[in-house]
């Protein structure tokens, strides 16, 4: 009961920032190189990026328009390193199993053609491990639900943050670097310091902790 009061009162301040228009989305630029892109179906082509590196963890499919009709001229693009993704998020995010933030607030995303925003349709997000529990899924819900409040992204009005994050885009080394980087859970803990038992001064070679081999020695060097 009252991790459902909190989701309604998260939900509702999400709501009351993005009407006050004190919430302005985050922006974040993917090469092309992680996107996937299926052959054109009647002018449309259906693409997916799948991103597993904190912190993002999240999977997004959907469709996008052939430039000019071209069936061909996507893919050709994507392979020459012209086309990327630009995925628009609130400031939310969510502790996964593994105790690291992962950014969830994921409301819009564009495909963008040589700096040329294109249409797309039936954009979908999933959340992936270890950033998918009920709380983080609840957030998923309030972004897309309360994106649409912070008014159209792409129209102009966050060229610059747009430009900004496209400059600096996620590519496949990058990825490579992140997924590699040590997660808080993976530290290795403290090694403890073990008992200095055969030094002279010791005072108790009957010590339980001791080996009876240990207990032997240190009777040896107190002789």
């Amino acid at each position: 009961m009252k991790k459902i009061i909190l989701a309604l009162l998260m939900a509702f301040a999400v709501v009351c920032y993005a009407q006050e228009g004190s919430v302005k989305p985050n922006f974040q630029a993917f090469s092309g190189a992680l996107l996937k892109l299926k052959p054109a179906e009647k002018g449309y082509h259906k693409f997916s990026l799948k991103v597993e590196a904190a912190p993002w963890a999240f999977h997004a499919i959907g469709e996008v328009r052939a430039p000019a009709g071209d069936p061909e001229l996507l893919i050709n693009a994507l392979f020459d390193g012209e086309v990327y993704a630009v995925l628009a998020y609130l400031p939310q995010t969510a502790t996964g199993t593994d105790g690291v933030e992962y950014n969830v607030g994921l409301f819009e995303m564009m495909l963008y053609y040589d700096e040329d925003a294109m249409s797309i349709r039936n954009l979908k997000f999933k959340l992936l491990p270890p950033a998918d529990d009920e709380w983080a899924q609840g957030i998923l819900k309030d972004a897309l639900e309360s994106g649409s409040l912070v008014g159209q992204v792409w129209n102009g009005k966050y060229d610059a943050a747009i430009t900004k994050a496209s400059a600096n885009p996620i590519d496949k080394q990058k990825l490579k670097t992140m997924q590699k980087s040590k997660k808080p859970s993976e530290e290795e803990p403290p090694k403890k310091k073990k008992k200095k038992s055969l030094r002279a001064n010791d005072d108790n070679c009957d010590d339980p902790s001791l080996s009876p081999k240990e207990k032997k020695r240190c009777r040896m060097v107190k002789k």
